[in-house]
């Protein structure tokens, strides 16, 4: 990918998690992104095709944060509860703009199919991701236990993004779900 294209996506990223999908115009990523008026429209002719530009940068940078984390996969419980709340602290917190550009992603995705199946290809490589980790872990069943906490924290970030209050730290209800998860183990 060019540093330009990048640049115009992740300028559509910080529109998208913070004014919302409605927001998400050339003319307005153009003015994001510091590019020539009509940068964006040449990189993506149209709206739909900028939508599908947003989804598969936010997939492209997950990839890279994923594999990143991967070089320490946990080796216990301790360090699976550490990283899962790490990562709803991180992705509710430094990250926000990011994680409430992919929400609106997935609600998008519901009515687009050219979404969903972009939605469906984040999702399965984290469940592959997490279920290995599972398995290293001697979970059993590891692809219905990554589908579990992949929901649980999917449910506990989005409502930390919208919540006027956080609630208190969520890290004994993920220390409650992995610990819940890994009695399975074999």
């Amino acid at each position: 990918m060019t540093d330009k294209r990048a640049t115009v996506l992740d300028a559509a990223i910080e529109l998208v998690g913070t004014e919302g999908l409605r927001a998400l115009t050339h003319r307005r990523v153009d003015a994001i992104a510091g590019v020539p008026a009509g940068s964006t429209s040449n990189y993506f002719r149209t709206r739909q095709a900028l939508v599908e530009g947003v989804l598969d940068r936010l997939l492209e940078r997950d990839r890279v944060q994923l594999e990143a984390i991967g070089a320490a996969l946990p080796g216990d419980a301790r360090e699976l509860e550490d990283l899962a709340h790490g990562y709803v602290m991180f992705v509710t917190g430094d990250d926000l703009v990011r994680t409430r550009a992919r929400f609106a992603m997935f609600v998008e995705a519901m009515a687009t199919p050219e979404l969903r199946a972009g939605v469906e290809t984040r999702r399965s490589e984290l469940r592959g991701w997490i279920g290995t980790v599972l398995a290293g872990l001697g979970v059993d069943d590891s692809a219905t236990a990554a589908r579990v906490l992949i929901d649980f924290l999917d449910g506990l970030i989005l409502h930390r993004c919208t919540s006027q209050d956080d609630g208190p730290d969520p890290r004994d209800g993920v220390s409650r779900m992995v610990r819940m998860l890994l009695s399975t183990a074999g």
